[in-house]
């Protein structure tokens, strides 16, 4: 994957890997709920908003043991997820400029 728009579906695709690892797991969906303000009813509707698989991301790099059972679970070296992240929408300030 060398162009934006590949690397732009990979890390759409693994933020929903992401999404479905915390929403599958009983302890982290409460925290993400809690911390994001959204509710269960809501997600679906809140993943087509920019900014939210960011959040995914964010919300799985932001506590370690949580970024390592994610990757051990889907195969994911730790340093991909952080790459990910800048590929997508509020994943950081040069996302803007890469489009």
């Amino acid at each position: 994957m060398t162009d934006a728009a590949s690397m732009r579906e990979h890390a759409e695709a693994l933020s929903i890997s992401a999404l479905g690892f915390v929403a599958s797991d009983p302890e982290l969906l409460p925290r993400f709920l809690a911390i994001t303000g959204i509710d269960a009813g809501s997600i679906r509707q809140a993943a087509r908003e920019p900014g939210f698989l960011a959040g995914v991301l964010q919300f799985i790099l932001a506590h370690e043991p949580t970024l390592l059972r994610f990757c051990e679970a889907t195969g994911t070296p730790p340093a991909a997820v952080g790459q990910a992240l800048r590929h997508l929408p509020s994943g950081d300030t040069s996302y803007e400029s890469s489009i």
